[in-house]
């Protein structure tokens, strides 16, 4: 293998890696409800309220999405700060912590579809070269070693979410968008904390955009 045709595999290798870093990003958002010129934005004190099976999955979306409104000047409390996992989430409940907290606004987040499929995957071999002249001016010698894990299951989950904004005087709906996105992950990595760091910001991003709050 000439020098010239290893520089040029490695660069090719390099720009695959920087292709892969780029086809990572955050959720797509979609607006579904756009915000009524009287709903009495913008608001400065709002419940956030997160919808999932799991306890922990709520409280994690809800202090991220607490953290990107407080780092915007906002006052914000998770609902999950407030409640364990036996209180009724219902009008009643809700009614009381926006009394409690003087909540101008509600925000709700739920899961409207979660497709999954898995497959099997080889892990990425590690490789090392060893290069060596030869009796020849551009004529190296090249020695691959590869190791590669054994495969893995990957799953690959799709994820939408609605994001509701309820008026704490009108009780109503005034705002809502829906994100969707993919996310994967193997058998030796559970849980992507970074996902719901994503979501938040995502939200939050779009709630100053359309001026429910102050940016």
């Amino acid at each position: 293998m000439t020098i010239n045709k290893l520089l040029q595999r490695i660069s090719t290798l390099a720009m695959f890696a920087i292709i892969l870093g780029a086809c990572a990003s955050g959720p797509k958002i979609t607006r579904l409800t756009p915000l009524s010129e009287s709903a009495g934005a913008p608001y400065g004190n709002i419940l956030v309220l997160s919808l999932f099976k799991s306890f922990d999955n709520r409280r994690y979306l809800e202090q991220e999405i607490v953290k990107q409104l407080e780092d915007r000047g906002i006052k914000a409390v998770a609902m999950t700060s407030l409640a364990d996992s036996r209180t009724p989430v219902n009008r009643k409940t809700l009614l009381e912590l926006v009394e409690r907290t003087n909540a101008d606004a509600v925000l709700v987040t739920q899961i409207i579809s979660f497709d999954t499929s898995s497959k099997s995957t080889d892990m990425r071999p590690q490789a090392t070269y060893n290069i060596r002249p030869t009796y020849y001016y551009d004529v190296f010698s090249v020695e691959l070693t590869e190791y590669v894990e054994p495969a893995i299951i990957q799953h690959r989950h799709d994820v939408a979410l609605e994001t509701d904004l309820f008026s704490a005087d009108s009780q109503e709906k005034v705002w809502a968008i829906a994100s969707e996105r993919q996310v994967t992950e193997g058998l030796d990595r559970f849980g992507d904390y970074s996902v719901f760091v994503d979501e938040a910001k995502a939200i939050v991003r779009a709630m100053s955009s359309d001026k429910l709050i102050k940016r």
